[in-house]
C-alpha cells in the first residue's frame, strides 16, 4: 500500500506518498480500506518531531479516518467485512489501509457520506469527552470555546447548542467569527481586537465551562473568566506550556482546571469514550443538529499542501485527506 512518510523532522515538504509494508490486523482489531483522513494540529507537531505516537501505535500520521471494514481479526464481533465506519486512531490515518481496535469504531452516522465522515472521530471524542463527560455541561450554562474557526470549536459550537447551552467563541477575523455565528454561537469575540474575560462577564457574568486550546498563555485570563464553580479544560498548548495559576482565585470561585489528552489514553479509556459517542452524540449528528464542518478536501499524496493549510490558519473547519481521487 502507499501511506504518508516522514523523510525526516521538519517542514511538510518531508511529507512524502510511498509505498510500505500493509499492516495486519491483530486479535481485537479491523484492518479498514480508508476513504480519509483529517490534519490535526498534532500531525503538525509530530512531522516536526515534538509530538511521537504512543508506543506500539503506526507511526504513521492520522488521528481518525474513515472507510469500509476490509478484515476482521480474531475475536472481533458486531462488526462485519463491507461495514463503512469512521475511526479513532493512535496514529496510521494517512494510509490507505489502516489498523483501527475494534472499540475505536463508529458507524457512519445517518446520511453523512464516507469520505465527510473522517472528520467526525477526533473532535467528537476530544469535545464529548471534555465538555460532556468530564466537565459535564448542562443546559442553561455558559460555554466558552477558544478556536472557535477550527475543527474543534466548530463542531463544540454545535454540541453546546445542541445540549441547550449559550456558546460564546473567540476567533481571529470578522470573517471567522460570522461563520461561527451561522453555526449558532450566541457571543463572538475577536481574540485580536477585544478581551475575552470583559466580553464575557458583561454579557454572561461569565463561563461555566471554558475548551481551552491554547493552554499557558490563557491560564490566568481563562480563570478569570470562570463563573463559580466553573470548570476549565484545557487540551491544547498553542500558547505555551508554563503558565502561573492563581490558586486564591481557584479557591475562591471552587473552580477546578482540567488537562487532558486523548491520544495517550489506554485503549478501555478510548472504547468507553467512543461507546459514549455513539450512545448519545450519534443521534444529534443522525439528526442534523451536529453536522461535520469541512473548508478543504485534499488529495492524501498530497499531504504537504494540505499541512500548509493547516499552518496557515484560514480554513474554516476540518481539512480532509482523500485517499483516492
Amino acid at each position: 500500500m502507499y501511506a504518508i512518510t516522514i523523510r525526516e523532522p521538519g517542514d511538510p515538504d518531508v511529507l512524502e506518498w510511498a509505498e510500505v509494508a500493509d499492516p495486519r490486523p491483530g486479535p481485537g482489531e479491523v484492518l479498514l480500506e480508508v476513504a480519509a483522513s483529517a490534519v490535526n494540529r498534532a500531525d503538525l507537531l509530530q512531522r516536526q518531531g515534538q509530538y511521537p505516537p504512543p508506543p506500539g501505535a503506526s507511526e504513521t500520521l492520522g488521528l481518525e479516518c474513515s472507510g469500509t471494514i476490509a478484515e476482521l481479526g480474531e475475536g472481533v464481533e458486531g462488526w462485519t467485512v463491507g461495514d463503512e465506519v469512521c475511526a479513532l486512531l493512535s496514529g496510521g490515518g494517512y494510509a490507505e489501509k489502516a489498523v483501527v481496535p475494534a472499540g475505536q469504531l463508529l458507524p457512519v452516522p445517518g446520511e453523512i457520506d464516507l469520505l465527510t465522515a473522517a472528520a467526525l472521530p477526533e473532535v467528537a471524542c476530544t469535545v464529548w469527552a471534555n465538555v460532556v463527560m468530564h466537565a459535564k455541561l448542562t443546559e442553561g450554562e455558559v460555554l466558552l470555546v477558544h478556536g472557535g474557526a477550527g475543527g474543534i470549536g466548530t463542531h463544540a459550537i454545535q454540541v453546546g447548542k445542541a445540549l441547550g447551552a449559550t456558546v460564546a467563541v473567540t476567533a481571529g477575523s470578522p470573517e471567522r467569527l460570522e461563520s461561527c455565528r451561522q453555526l449558532g454561537a450566541d457571543i463572538t469575540i475577536d481574540y485580536k481586537e477585544q478581551d475575552f474575560v470583559e466580553v464575557l462577564k458583561k454579557e454572561t457574568g461569565g463561563a461555566n465551562v471554558i475548551l481551552d486550546n491554547m493552554g499557558a498563555a490563557y491560564l490566568g485570563r481563562n480563570v478569570d473568566a470562570l463563573q463559580q464553580d466553573g470548570r476549565l479544560v484545557i487540551i491544547g498548548m498553542q500558547g505555551g506550556v508554563k503558565g502561573e495559576l492563581n490558586v486564591g482565585a481557584l479557591l475562591g470561585k471552587r473552580a477546578s482546571v482540567f488537562a487532558a489528552g486523548l491520544r495517550f489514553r489506554p485503549l478501555d479509556q478510548k472504547a468507553a469514550i467512543v461507546g459514549d459517542v455513539r450512545d448519545r452524540l450519534w443521534p444529534l449528528v443522525a439528526e442534523g443538529l451536529v453536522k461535520p464542518i469541512v473548508g478543504q478536501v485534499v488529495p492524501m499524496a498530497e499531504a504537504a499542501s494540505a499541512h500548509r493549510i493547516m499552518e496557515e490558519g484560514s480554513v474554516f473547519g476540518k481539512v480532509l485527506l482523500a485517499a483516492k481521487s
